[in-house]
C-alpha cells in the first residue's frame, strides 16, 4: 500500500535525543531556547517563537490571550481537525460556523462577516476568529483583518516563512506526521513583543524560567497571570532541531509533487484537482468519493478525507444557533479526498497515482 503519511525522522535525531537524555537535563532548557531560534528565523517572524507541547495548546493559549471564557463566542470553520476547536468548548464558550469555499475548504471571509453580524446582534460577545489553513493553503487574511477580530490561525498543516499573509496568533505543529516533527509539540507567534512575554510566562503557570532564584519559588504571579504547564521539553526540540534540514528539503519535494499531479491530470470527468497550491494534504475532489476510495485501496493506494466535519460531533452540539448557510461546507466536506503527495513518492509510485486517477475519471 502506497501510504497517505509517513514519519519523517532524520538519521540525526537518534543521537541528538540520546545526548539529552544523558545530559541530566531534559525539561525546558538550552535546546528549547536554541530550537525557538531556529524557528523564529525559518519563519521569518518579526516577534519571538513560543514552542509548546503541542498545536492544541498554542490555540487554547491564544484563546486564553484573546480572553475568551464562559459564555464567549469564537467564530470558526467545521472543516478541521477537532483539535482546532476543542479549546472553545472547554472554555465554555460557544463555536459559530462559518462556511468554507466549496473549492478550497478555506473560511470564506464572507461569511464570517455575515456570521458576526449576526451573533454580535444575538450576544455580542465574539472574542476571535479561529482560521484553519487547510491543506496549508491560506484564506484572505487581509479581508478577515478588516472585521478588527483576534485572527487565531490555525497553521498545523503549514511550514514554511510566515509572509504577509497571516493571522495575529500564528498555531503550528510538529506532531508525529507533520512535515516537520519533534515526535510531538507546537509553537506559537504573538502579535507583539508584550504579548508574546504574557504567553512566554503563562505557557509555564506564570513563572519566568530564565530566572532560577530559589527554583523561582520567590516570584510572585499577578492576578490574570495563572498559567499552564504547555511548554516544550529539551528532548522534543533536540528532535525538532536535528530534523528541520529535512523537514525543509521534504517540503521542496512534496511541492514538487503536487506540481507534478496539476501537469500529469487534466481534463478529467468525476475529479477536481486542488484549487490552490498545498503543502501537507493533496486533496482532490470527487464525485463519487466512496467508490473512489475503494477502488484507489484495490490498488494499493491509500486516501482519507483526513478528517470530519466538527459541526457533527455530538460534543459540539451545544451551539445555541446556527447564524449562516454552510452550503460550501456540504459541498467540500462531502467530496474531499487525499491522495498520497509526501516526501516518500517515487516517480513510479507518482506516474501510478495519477495513471489510477486518469483509468477512474474515464469510468465516470
Amino acid at each position: 500500500m502506497i501510504p497517505l503519511f509517513k514519519v519523517l525522522m532524520s538519521p540525526e535525531a537518534e543521537k541528538a535525543a540520546t545526548e539529552v537524555l544523558r545530559s541530566g537535563y531534559v525539561g525546558q532548557g538550552p535546546k528549547v531556547e536554541e530550537f525557538e531560534r531556529l524557528l523564529k528565523d525559518y519563519y521569518r517572524s518579526d516577534t519571538d517563537i513560543l514552542t509548546l507541547n503541542s498545536c492544541t495548546s498554542a490555540i487554547d493559549l491564544a484563546l486564553h490571550l484573546c480572553d475568551v471564557g464562559p459564555g464567549d463566542s469564537v467564530l470558526t470553520s467545521a472543516m478541521t481537525c477537532t483539535a482546532s476547536n476543542s479549546s472553545i468548548v472547554t472554555r465554555g464558550a460557544f463555536p459559530v460556523w462559518c462556511d468554507v469555499d466549496k473549492y478550497t475548504g478555506l473560511i470564506d471571509p464572507d461569511s464570517v462577516d455575515e456570521a458576526l453580524s449576526e451573533t454580535l446582534q444575538d450576544c455580542g460577545r465574539v472574542k476571535a476568529i479561529i482560521s484553519v489553513d487547510w491543506t496549508g493553503a491560506k484564506p484572505d487574511y487581509a479581508k478577515l483583518r478588516k472585521l478588527n477580530i483576534p485572527i487565531i490561525e490555525d497553521a498545523a498543516h503549514c511550514f514554511s516563512p510566515f509572509g504577509d499573509n497571516h493571522g495575529d496568533f500564528v498555531c503550528n505543529s510538529y506532531q508525529a506526521i507533520k512535515l516537520l516533527t519533534a515526535c510531538d509539540g507546537g509553537s506559537l507567534k504573538c502579535p507583539t513583543p508584550e504579548i508574546t512575554e504574557r504567553a512566554r510566562l503563562l505557557r509555564w503557570y506564570g513563572l519566568d524560567r530564565r530566572t532560577s532564584k530559589s527554583f523561582r519559588c520567590s516570584q510572585n504571579i499577578p492576578v490574570g497571570n495563572i498559567g499552564f504547564k504547555y511548554h516544550m521539553n529539551d528532548l522534543n526540540a533536540a528532535i525538532g532541531i536535528a530534523n528541520m534540514p529535512s523537514a525543509i528539503e521534504a517540503l521542496k519535494k512534496q511541492q514538487n509533487n503536487a506540481r507534478f499531479y496539476s501537469d500529469a491530470l487534466k481534463e478529467l470527468r468525476g475529479v477536481t484537482l486542488p484549487a490552490l497550491d498545498p503543502q501537507w494534504l493533496y486533496m482532490l475532489l470527487v464525485d463519487d468519493r466512496d467508490a473512489f476510495m475503494a477502488y484507489m485501496s484495490s490498488r494499493g493506494i491509500e486516501t482519507s478525507h483526513v478528517h470530519a466535519r466538527n459541526d457533527k460531533h455530538d460534543g459540539f452540539q451545544h451551539v445555541s444557533s446556527q447564524p449562516v448557510s454552510l452550503k460550501g461546507l456540504d459541498y467540500y466536506s462531502a467530496h474531499n479526498v487525499a491522495i498520497p503527495v509526501g516526501w516518500w513518492l517515487t516517480l513510479e509510485n507518482l506516474e501510478y497515482i495519477a495513471e489510477s486517477i486518469r483509468i477512474w475519471s474515464k469510468t465516470q
